[in-house]
Parts: C-alpha cells; structure tokens; sequence
C-alpha cells in the first residue's frame, strides 16, 4: 500500500512535533519532513514531493496565506491549514479556503489529553480526504453572472443546500448567481462552532441575496440563504404560510451537527413538492437518505457532478440511492435551481 505522503509547515517545533506523531502513528501515511517556515518547505517539497501540505498561517520569513497563494499558481496540491487563527473564525480562514486550502482545523489544547485524541483523529480525517482531493474546481472563480427572473415563486417554495469538504467555496459559487427575488435558501455546512457566521458575512458581502447565519425561531424569508451555525442541527417547521427555523443540540447524525440529513428530512417533511433539494462536494454520506426523503416527498432533486466535485464523496452516495433527479456542474446548479421551480410555476398556470 502506497501511504500519503505529508509535509508540514509550521514555526512551532511542538506543534511540528505533534502532527508528525499523529501522521506517523497512521498506517496509512507517513510525515517525509517538516518545516518551520515557508522559504525551507519550497525546497523540502521540490525534493520529497508530498500528496498533502499541513500549513500554519502565522509565520516568519513569508505569512502562510501568501505562501498558499504562490503554492497555488505554481505547483497546485492538498492543503489542509492547521493554525491557531482558525480558532477565531476569523477573515484568515475563509482566506486559505478561498485561495485553495482543503479544509482547516484549530490547533489543539495541549492541557486537554481527550480533547487532543479527538483532535488526531480529525487531523488524520483530513488528510485522507485532502489526498483525494480534486484541485481544478478549488481554484476556479465563481461565476458573477446573475441569474434573474421576475417570477413570483410564493412563500412555500424553498431551497435546501447540504456540503462538506470544499464546500465554502460552492456554496459561493451556487449563491452568488441567485436574485433577490429567489426563494429562501437553507444550508448545512459541515463546520465547526465560531466560523459560520464569519462565513454568512463574508458570503453577505459578495451576493445579492441575503445570507445569514440561522436564529432559532425566526421566519424563513424570500430572498435570503440561512447557514446552520456550527453545533446546531437546523430543521424548519410550518409559520402560517411559510417556514420558521428551529436549531438543536441533539446527538450528531452521521457524525454531524450541523448533519444534512437532519435538514433534508425535515424539508421533505414540511415543505415536500415546494422545495429542492442540491447536496454539494463532500466526504462521506451525510444527506444522501434526507435528499432522497425529499424526492420520495415530491421535492425536486440535485446532485453536484464527479468532475466539479472537490470530494465526491456525498452526491455519490445520494446518486446510488437514486435520490438525485439531476447532476449537474456546479456552475450550472444555480440556474437548475430557479429553473425548477419556474417550470413547476408554469406547470400549475396551465
């Protein structure tokens, strides 16, 4: 067996340490060296050739967003950012996302024995996934076109969106095209507790919709994207003609919270034929079952294709369990998304 070969950059020797333990203690992979600071890891990647990149942010000699930025454009390959500055969901974060990282993780308590098993097991989660990674689609720009219709869709129509591993970086895609007037939008993104509201802002900033992070009991409204915070399941439930959210603390569905099939079923319960369901680039199978509820439940269906995929790890199972009416690109998922309901509208008028 071919094991992941892991380089890591960052100027802590502890932490240097730490990770090259955690990645050794792998059967799987192996740490081929590490690095304090970018300068070193341009010439340590040249010679060991590395499938995945554990990157700092805060560092000497060259800051680890613009080292990513370089890595980027001149030799593309899985990066997955492990830094203190991820802990505070901070603009940092969403950086490194956007310039192509895979995923991020905070680095751990060192006072926490618990805490830094379950941190090992995320940090070799990662990195599997990061080495099946498809670079093309992270390092596209999203489309600024803007998809716009006059169409009054009525306030039962609903869209629901689930992703994972790259999904930031669709989700900015999907949303950025979508007009004031589309229905509300409901997405769970597997992220942890203090980042989702740094990533509604940002998102806020970039399209015309509204996006906001979610707020147990509030009215769902058209023209706004609502984003589960992290640690929060989010479900909706019938408020006169539309939907009100409503969050919860219970266990983690398919190792989750916020879990997609948490959402899904709860749409294809209450909004059933007015709503569409799309699940985006991610690992594992969390919202495959919810999205086929909501095509058994009249909703119409999506998933995101292989080739656009980053991971494609959940559309693929919700495809197997044929809970997918389409797949589709995903510069094409936003303008399937208002086309459904509009043929439906049009349906109805006859």
């Amino acid at each position: 067996m071919n094991k992941i070969r892991v380089l890591c950059v960052d100027d802590s020797a502890l932490m240097r340490n730490i990770i090259s333990a955690v990645v050794n203690q792998q059967p799987d992979m192996e740490m081929v060296a590490t690095a304090p600071d970018p300068i070193t890891a341009r010439e340590l990647i040249k010679k060991f050739n590395p499938d995945v990149l554990t990157l700092d942010i805060d560092m000497p000699r060259m800051n680890g967003l613009e080292f990513l930025s370089r890595l980027m454009r001149l030799r593309p390959m899985p990066v997955v950012m492990i830094s203190s500055l991820t802990a505070k969901g901070s603009a940092a974060t969403l950086n490194a996302l956007e310039l192509g990282a895979v995923d991020f993780i905070a680095k751990p308590d060192a006072r926490e024995v618990k805490a830094i098993d379950a941190w090992a097991s995320q940090v070799s989660e990662k990195i599997r996934t990061a080495a099946k990674v498809t670079l093309t689609q992270q390092v596209s720009a999203p489309t600024q076109t803007k998809l716009l219709t006059a169409t009054r869709l009525g306030e039962e129509k609903i869209i629901a969106i689930g992703s994972s591993t790259g999904g930031t970086e669709a989700l900015r895609q999907v949303l950025m095209p979508l007009p004031p007037s589309c229905p509300a939008v409901l997405i769970a993104q597997h992220m942890p507790p203090g980042f989702t509201r740094s990533f509604a802002q940002r998102l806020n900033s970039l399209c015309a919709m509204s996006v906001k992070e979610a707020v147990d009991g509030e009215p769902v409204l058209t023209g706004t994207a609502y984003i589960a915070p992290g640690d929060y399941h989010m479900e909706i439930e019938r408020f006169g003609k539309g939907y009100q959210i409503r969050l919860n603390t219970h266990q983690p569905v398919n190792r989750h919270r916020p879990s997609v099939d948490v959402l899904f079923h709860s749409v294809a319960k209450h909004a059933g034929q007015h709503a569409t369901g799309a699940i985006l680039t991610g690992m594992g199978g969390d919202g495959a079952r919810g999205l086929l509820a909501m095509r058994q439940a009249g909703a119409h269906t999506l998933a995101q294709s292989e080739k656009s995929c980053v991971v494609f790890g959940m559309p693929r199972e919700a495809i197997a369990l044929q809970a997918a009416i389409e797949v589709a690109d995903l510069d094409e998922i936003a303008r399937r998304l208002l086309d459904s309901f509009i043929r439906n509208t049009r349906a109805k008028a006859r």
